[in-house]
């Protein structure tokens, strides 16, 4: 022995004993005892060392007389003391520490001596104390029923020989810190003593025992039963705890989950949630009839992998009358429910998996708790015990509903929250084009993919084909999220198209489109809104007979383009103004583009991050662009995959991927016309040729037609110079014909007796449609043939 180590370890018999009943354990003490040396009896079974038979003990300390068999063959009548410990983690067989004090180690101190004037044994607080080796040497009355053992059985035994708990084993530590310091310390334990039928909090306060020199010779150790203010503690911290971790997102699911967690084990061994499925109104039923139909949500166990749980996560079950949750729910209160009272005999036999898995499980006691907020139910919360001994008391049921009803705000606020995001969903997918259109200019492909946590918002996207095979690409955000920003969006998107028909330049679109936001923000503030409508736009037309794009952008993010032979770079662009700035013009840019090129169009929602800056988000985007893939869509959802989080982006993100195709020039045909009414008819036939050439000498008579009467108003009404184009497509033939006149045509009803105004209505009629576009030269008037409807 030493100071560091006072044990004396030959003062008790000690064995240990599987739930096989072999030995494993035999000390020095046991030894002394009965005569066995440590080789003779470990691993044999211990019955042998019975000299007659003994009661089997049971639950998890027991104690008792029993006459034992000396190695001399002599019997040995010894008061035993056995602690059950479970097995770790759940593998192996359970253990028996067996003790006893041996003779001698019993003997009364006398009055001179310390350790007997310590013992206050009229005191109200259990006391014990404990010699300088930490063997028990007195106890009061009050802590001799703490114990539930005599004095006289247990005197000599060491504290982890008396509880037999790890939490007597920690106890020990600290008395042998005060031994060998002389200082005073406190413990707080929560633990369920041999004297007790449920767990009590224990404030140990112990201080060294010293003789008239000052020499520490033992440890008093007073233990003061604080119970009402631990578990009123524990509540609070509870309620604190689920107030901070109950709601971090705004997800049912996880809401639900976190409800679970909080409550195991605090509160219970294993918790489950169950919702009720939203009706056609999007609301839980108000009245309840079983059996009830409830989801499960989430679920949460001390055991890894929830094995008491029957319903999987999503899954739907039928639960009658007589179950738990039914009657929570129909009694529209707390129930809790134990089965040594048969309360459950019932309902776990309906369900024989479910009444199987409580059996193996040791399940005694439930409590369901509706889940209600604002005068709604949502579903109901279960909560069982089954490793915890201890049923379920009015506190923890007001416990329980304390939590479960600031988590039911939380599922509620979540609940409304995606119903709202799924409608704000559908209306900006309603507002998107729900597929992009073939053209001869580009191929096309997109994404669109809404906040992960803020929800829909503003952004769009658009391809318009245009006048002489041209198309217009248009990526915009609006600023905001919600149902007000995609309503927003909508009227942008509306007004693009609109000014689009007309073929407006770029910049000339992006000055109009301004106009409008600043109207909007306007309209908003004198209703009362936030007053300011803000968004960004970019707006580009590409030619594929002269294989040029034109772009404007007013405030966003420049596209990137992807050239034939993979090298990828931003586009030079001025940057504009935001929309709804006001006054500030816009400009545009020319920019050279080989057919096979792909440009790139996007929100900055898929370059911004947290993480990173702007430059690095391009970066990532041109290195996705540039991987091959003869696909568009598979292009699209690499550079997603690239540039976003897997949890989702922080903005909602559009991207629009265009692939250019150009017109070989065999297509196309170029004619300058003088101003001479007499050179029409020759014109006409130098068009008839091309067709003929081209194949389609089933369209001359309409196309005659329609260039006679374009070429001759542009004679008559325009100014020179003055050009033809024919444009030939798979499926369309376009007229052209340009002056520089900026004086545009209109439509007319032409009277009875009027000699002119019925070239144009002839032209609509013929023709697929028609129309005018205004250049910075002057204007060009085109009208559509259907190859297909000439077939």
């Amino acid at each position: 022995m030493s100071p560091e180590y006072p044990f004396d370890e030959a003062a008790t018999a000690r064995a240990v004993v599987d739930d096989a009943g072999t030995l494993v354990g035999w000390n020095e003490g046991a030894r002394t005892l009965l005569g066995w040396q440590t080789a003779e009896v470990v691993g044999r079974p211990a019955v042998e060392l019975l000299a007659q038979n003994a009661p089997v003990p049971t639950g998890s300390r027991w104690d008792g007389t029993v006459t034992l068999r000396h190695r001399d063959g002599r019997p040995v009548p010894v008061w035993l003391l056995a602690h059950r410990s479970a097995p770790r983690n759940g593998g192996g067989p359970g253990r028996w520490l067996v003790v006893t004090p041996l003779a001698g180690t019993d003997s009364v101190a006398l009055p001179d001596e310390p350790l007997a004037s310590a013992a206050l044994v009229q005191s109200p607080c259990a006391i014990a104390v404990y010699d300088e080796h930490l063997r028990l040497r007195r106890i009061n009355e009050a802590m001799r029923e703490v114990i539930g053992l005599p004095e006289g059985r247990i005197r000599g035994l060491r504290l982890s020989e008396i509880g037999g708990r790890p939490q007597s084993t920690e106890l020990e530590q600290h008395m042998l810190r005060v031994l060998t310091s002389g200082r005073a310390a406190d413990v707080q334990i929560y633990t369920r003593t041999g004297g007790e039928k449920r767990a009590h909090a224990w404030l140990a306060r112990m201080s060294p025992v010293t003789d008239a020199t000052g020499r520490v010779r033992g440890v008093c150790l007073a233990a003061h039963d604080f119970t009402d203010n631990y578990l009123a503690r524990e509540r609070l911290q509870l309620v604190n705890e689920a107030s901070v971790r109950i709601g971090t997102t705004l997800d049912v699911t996880r809401t639900a989950q976190e409800l679970a967690e909080v409550c195991v084990p605090a509160l219970a061994d294993f918790v489950s949630v169950d919702l009720l499925d939203p009706q056609d109104g999007g609301e839980p039923p108000a009245r309840f009839t079983p059996p009830l139909s409830l989801r499960r949500i989430a679920h949460h166990s001390v055991s890894p992998g929830a094995p008491e749980a029957v319903a999987k996560p999503g899954e739907a079950q039928g639960y009658p009358a007589g179950s738990p949750q039914a009657d929570s729910l129909v009694a529209g209160h707390t129930v809790v429910r134990t089965v040594p009272s048969g309360e459950l005999d019932a309902w776990l036999a309906w369900d024989p998996v479910r009444g199987a898995r409580a059996g193996e499980l040791g399940v005694h006691s439930t409590m369901s708790v509706p889940v209600r907020a604002r005068g709604v139910t949502l579903g109901v919360a279960v909560l069982t015990r089954f490793h915890r001994p201890d049923p379920f008391t009015p506190d923890d049921v007001l416990l329980a509903e304390e939590v479960t009803a600031r988590a039911a705000v939380c599922i509620d606020n979540a609940r409304r929250f995606s119903r709202e995001r799924e409608t704000a969903l559908a209306l900006q997918r309603s507002l998107l084009p729900r597929s992009l259109p073939r053209t001869a200019a580009v191929d096309a492909a997109s994404r669109y993919l809404p906040a992960a946590r803020a929800g829909v918002g503003g952004d769009w996207f658009d391809v318009i084909p245009l006048s002489g095979l041209r198309v217009a690409m248009v990526v915009g955000d609006v600023v905001g999220h919600g149902i007000q920003a995609s309503a927003t969006m909508g009227r942008l998107r509306t007004a693009v198209r609109t000014l689009a028909d007309i073929d407006l330049a770029p910049d000339e679109l992006l000055t109009h489109l301004d106009d409008l936001v600043v109207r909007l923000s306007e309209e908003a503030g004198h209703e009362g809104g936030p007053g300011e409508v803000g968004a960004t736009c970019l707006y580009a037309v590409y030619d594929p007979v002269s294989r040029r794009c034109t772009l404007a952008r007013a405030g966003h993010p420049a596209p990137v383009v992807l050239r034939p032979d993979g090298v990828s770079r931003p586009v030079e662009l001025p940057a504009g103004p935001p929309l709804g700035v006001g006054g500030l013009p816009f400009e545009s840019a020319v920019l050279e583009v080989a057919e096979g090129s792909v440009l790139a169009f996007f929100t900055d929602g898929l370059t911004a991050s947290r993480e990173r800056d702007s430059q690095a988000g391009h970066r990532l985007l041109s290195k996705a662009l540039a991987a091959h893939a003869d696909s568009l869509d598979e292009t699209c959802d690499r550079i997603l995959h690239a540039l976003l989080p897997s949890g989702g982006a922080a903005d909602d993100v559009a991207l629009l991927l265009a692939r250019t195709r150009g017109l070989p020039a065999a297509q196309v045909a170029t004619w300058d016309i003088p101003a001479d009414p007499a050179l029409v008819a020759p014109i006409r036939r130098q068009v008839v040729g091309q067709l003929s050439r081209w194949e389609l000498s089933e369209a001359s008579f309409t196309t005659e037609l329609v260039v006679s009467e374009l070429v001759t108003n542009a004679i008559r009404y325009g100014s020179r110079p003055i050009r033809l184009r024919l444009i030939h497509d798979r499926t369309t033939l376009i007229c052209e014909v340009s002056d520089n006149s900026h004086t545009a045509p209109h439509l007319r009803r032409a009277r009875t007796f009027d000699e002119g105004g019925r070239g144009l209505l002839l032209v609509a009629q013929l023709t697929q449609r028609w129309g005018s576009r205004h250049t910075p030269e002057g204007k060009t008037i085109w009208a559509e043939l259907s190859l297909l409807e000439e077939d």
